[in-house]
Order: structure tokens, then sequence, then C-alpha cells
């Protein structure tokens, strides 16, 4: 076992987010403060320059097409109401919404850098408008371009500066894309269909004439097509098994950047349109670790930035020479002086479930286990539902593995990466159905010779922690203690008291407080509580927006007064989550000093 303590893995830092200046500067955003900050960087292996200096975490950052200044994004405690802020080259900063109660979701600089676009449910909570701003502009003045009934994001400028493309969520597997006349205000509908269908990753190709997107409307997995603004689709490229799900497009070049998911990691494709539906490919990037996202093509797209993770390299920011696919890493986040070899990579592993579907999961061993049944192992239940356990870094992981554990990532029926009809397995009255999954993980872990099945942890964030929780209520037996992150313990409170721009959408997945309010009682932790025995820790924001506080205090109140150990967390400048350094030092060494109690 290697000795570095909790607060140094917590230490292991990340830079990621990148956008290139019109000169070729790079912005990124950087933790190395202990949240999230604005960085720039003019060539790789110099010393970057911080460039904000605020307590909370910003969000995203992107550079003007036009001049050295860029915007960026903040909340205030977690609550998700992000603001925007123009960072100016000689650093002054300046609140270009200023309006705190609502939420500003960024859309992108208009080609000419003198105006930008944003989504925002600033008219009223429960939706999403489109709004117009100019760079000098500020607050009141953004122009109201188009007024929405729903989940609106904005996905970015035509090259004419003209249009912008118009993102409408039903759910998380179910949207509509429009293109909107900035000018006259116009909303053309492209995708009218029947069903549920995803159309993501939506990107101006390089005349204008046409969008190009991931979208399962023909297949059960994502495929890369063309979209006309007539509406007339056209696969470009597909793949029978996974996921084509990411797009980055530059639009005076031509030059294109797609992502498969397989079994979790991704595989990049770089190459330049032949022909609208043709692509003649560079060589793959060289770039470590699995995955790597969020593609910034620099002037030119001579070279692109991208974040690059993996569960044993942090995340950090390359450079890849589009043509070449030769790769530079710019940022050198810290692994906090532990050595990567120590680092431990998963194997991607399947189990059967009670009605023979088989359950991809990550599962990891801690270096010095030994087949003889004494390992303590962690269930880690991602949250969504509509995510996936990827291999990214995560320094809690790593700690856990460090300190003798062995961590089982499932993906149950209803994660995303294993096409359309997996992730809707577990819809509404087949809820439960995800939880017995969880069941058929651990049975499969006291199968396994390392695994001690009396010491077998569940641990979860926001969806996952009602995981946890309906896990430690169907399945007491099963568990030595449980963790829940943010977590749903009553379906109908809930969804009562959750963002109003978030209800419709949560609805879709969960089921309605009109039409199904008596199976959400019976499915809530809540209303199950006496059936938990293994002792629980409960960690949660006071500004969450997502998932209220009020969840965790109804649970941690209930499953004490059934006799049960109890041990409640709240921070107030947290919302769905915990993204301060300090904040996760005090919380997960919390929860390690809990699971040395009762494990």
């Amino acid at each position: 076992m290697y000795d570095y303590d909790l607060e140094r893995y917590l230490n292991v830092r990340s830079a990621y987010g990148a956008s290139f200046a019109p000169d070729g500067t790079l912005s990124f955003l950087h933790d190395a403060t202990g949240v999230s900050q604005v960085w720039t960087l003019d060539a790789a292996g110099r010393w970057p320059e911080q460039r904000t200096f605020y307590d909370e975490p910003v969000s995203f950052v992107d550079y003007s097409p036009e001049r050295p200044e860029l915007v960026f994004g903040m909340d205030e405690g977690g609550n998700e109401r992000a603001q925007l802020f123009l960072l100016a080259d000689d650093g002054r900063i300046t609140n270009l919404t200023g309006m705190p109660d609502a939420k500003h979701r960024w859309g992108g600089w208009r080609p000419d850098g003198e105006a930008f676009a944003f989504a925002s449910n600033r008219r009223d909570e429960a939706v999403f408008d489109v709004y117009v701003q100019g760079r000098e502009e500020t607050g009141g003045d953004a122009e109201l371009v188009c007024e929405g009934d729903g989940w609106f994001t904005v996905g970015g400028w035509s090259p004419d500066g003209e249009k912008l493309i118009v993102n409408e969520a039903h759910s998380s597997f179910d949207q509509d894309v429009y293109v909107l006349d900035a000018e006259t205000g116009d909303l053309t509908h492209l995708t009218p269909h029947e069903g549920s269908v995803r159309y993501v990753s939506a990107s101006w190709g390089p005349d204008g004439d046409a969008l190009y997107l991931a979208t399962d409307e023909r297949s059960d997995t994502l495929s890369l097509a063309r979209l006309s603004l007539s509406g007339d689709l056209e696969v470009v490229r597909e793949d029978d098994d996974w996921n084509i799900d990411g797009v980055a497009i530059d639009q005076a070049s031509g030059r294109l950047a797609y992502s498969k998911n397989v079994e979790g990691y991704n595989e990049l494709t770089v190459g330049e349109f032949e022909d609208p539906t043709s692509i003649a490919e560079f060589p793959t990037p060289d770039l470590p670790g699995g995955l790597a996202g969020g593609v910034a093509w620099s002037p030119g797209a001579e070279r692109f930035a991208v974040s690059v993770t993996g569960r044993t390299v942090n995340t950090n920011a390359f450079v890849v020479e589009t043509a070449s696919g030769e790769s530079r890493r710019w940022t050198h986040a810290s692994t906090g002086g532990i050595p990567r070899e120590t680092f431990v990579e998963p194997e991607v592993v399947r189990f059967e479930s009670f009605d023979g579907l088989e359950i991809p999961a990550l599962f990891s061993l801690p270096p010095e286990a030994d087949e003889d049944g004494t390992t303590p192992v962690i269930v880690d239940i991602h949250g969504g539902p509509e995510s996936q356990r990827r291999p990214s870094f995560a320094g809690l992981t790593q700690y856990f593995l460090s300190r003798g554990y062995a961590v089982l990532e499932p993906n149950v029926r209803g994660s995303t990466g294993y096409g359309k009809a997996y992730t809707h397995l577990d819809d509404v009255e087949k809820r439960l159905d995800s939880v017995k999954d969880i069941r058929a993980g651990v049975e499969w872990l006291h199968d396994h010779p390392a695994a001690d099945p009396d010491r077998i942890v569940a641990m979860g964030g926001s969806y996952g922690g009602f995981m946890v929780l309906s896990s430690l209520t169907e399945y007491p037996d099963l568990w030595a203690a449980g963790v829940d992150v943010v977590g749903i313990a009553n379906f109908v409170t809930f969804l009562e008291n959750t963002g109003e721009w978030r209800r419709e959408l949560r609805e879709a997945e969960y089921g309605s407080l009109a039409e199904d309010r008596d199976f959400l009682e019976s499915i809530s932790p809540i209303n199950n509580v006496s059936r938990i025995s293994a002792p629980l820790f409960v960690l949660h924001g006071a500004n969450d927006p997502r998932v209220p506080v009020g969840e965790a205090e109804q649970i941690a109140e209930e499953v004490a007064d059934h006799g049960v150990p109890v041990e409640k967390l709240i921070f107030e400048d947290e919302g769905h989550g915990i993204s301060k350094r300090e904040n996760r030092i005090e919380a997960y060494t919390r929860v390690v000093e809990f699971l040395n109690d009762h494990v």
C-alpha cells in the first residue's frame, strides 16, 4: 500500500476547458487554488498566468474570435444561477448579465466578436428564452430574440453571423433542433419526429448550409449525421455497437473532430470534409489516458486543444497538430506529489442481472489484494441516471485503492453509452430493476476470490445517492455501510422542490406527480426507511437547486429515529456536489473516518 494521505489525493489538480485567443494564446480552467479559475498560457512549457481570483469556481471560459478578451461563467455557492463576465486584456472584469436570480447558459460569440448569445430563464423561471447582447452592453441591455416554452439552449452562430442553432430538450433522450434568425426571430424546426430521439452536439457545417450532429433517429446508437436547413438527414458515420457522441467543426477550414464511446473510453477521429458527407481522416491523435474531449480549434485549425484524462492520468490540456496527430501537453496540473505509476487502471467487466441482461462495470483491485476473501469493496454508483461511469481521473477512488479497498463502478440499466434501448430499461415503473442490477453486482462480488462479502459499501451521488438509499432499503443484508451524496430520498418532495426549470425534464424520466404519485411514493427510500440496517453517511450542499437539501435532512432524521448509526454533513456554500477543495477534504476525511469505524 502507498502511504499518501487523503488530503494529498484530493490535492491532485486538473486543467481543462481550453479556448484559443486570436493570437494563439490558450485560456483554460485550473483548480490550483482549490476552485477552478481562469488561467492563460501563450506556449507549451511557459509559466501560466492566473487571470481570475474568486472563491467560487468558474464554470467555462471562451475567448473572443477577434479580440484578446474572453467570457467566463460563475455562480454563487453552487446555486447554478450562473452569470456571464467579460475579462478584458488588461484584467478588468465586467458582469455582463447582473441578474443573480436567473440562470444564464452561454451560446457563443458571434463571428465578428461584437455580440454573443445566451439562453436564460430571467423572464420566467420555468422556461429558457434566447438573448443576443453586444460585447459592451450589460444587464438589461440584452435583446430577447426568441421566447421559449421549455428547455432551450443555444448551439452557436452560423458562419455569416445571422442565425443560431437552438436546441430544445424534452427529456434527456428526446430533443429537437431549430435554426433561429437572430434578426427577425423566426424559428425553423428541423427535427419533427415521433417518440424519443436524441439530437445532440449540433454544429454548423463549413458552408453554413447544414448542421452536423449526433442522433439515434435511425439506429439504437448515436451516429454522426448531416442535417440540412430544410430538415433532410443524412448519416455520415455510424457504428452499430457504440455511440458517436461529440462533434466539433472549424467552419472556416472544414476540419472536424468527433469521438466514439467504446466501453467508456473514447476514440477521437480527426479529419476534414471532402464533400458534405465524406471525411478524409488525419492520423489518430497521440494522447494518453483514454478520454479526450472539449475540442477547441486554433485560428486556422492547424491545431486544436483538448482536455485529456484517464483513471491513471489527471486532467490536463493538450494541443494536437491537426494534420500529424502529434500532441504536446501544455498544462502541468500537479499530481500532488503522488507518482503516476501508483495509480490503478480499472478492468472492464460484465455481470449477469436477474433477467439475464449483462451489466457493464469498471472494477479496480488494490495493488496488494490477495485472493483470500478479505478485501473490502466500495460499490460506487453514478448519478444521472442518464450518464455513464467512465474511467476519468478520480483522486478519491485512487485513495480508497491505496488503502486496500476494491472499487466496483456499475453502469446499470438506464446508463448511457450502450444504446437507446438500454437507456429506457429503467423508465418509471422499471425504476427498481436498476437497483436489482446493483444486487447482481454484489452477488458477482461474492463470487470474486478477493472480495470480503461482509465488507461491501454502497456509495453514490445525486441519482446515485437514491440508488444507495434504495439498495439499503431493498437489500439491507448486503451492506456494511452506505454513503449518500446529494441523493434523492423522496421522489415526491424532490419533484415538488427541485428548480422550476428542471421539473418537466425530471418527470419525463421518473414519472409525474400528477399521474405517478402513488408509485413514486412506493419506491421512495424515505417510505421504506425501517428496512435500513447499515450505518449511513449523508453529505449535501445547502444551495443545491437540483436535489434540495431537505432530501438529506429527512433521510438522516428518519434513519436516526430507527436507531441506525447516521452522520450528516451539510455545507452552506455548496450546491449539487462538493466543489471547493477545502470542503472536499473535510467531507471525505469524515467519510473515511466513518468507514474506518464501520467497515
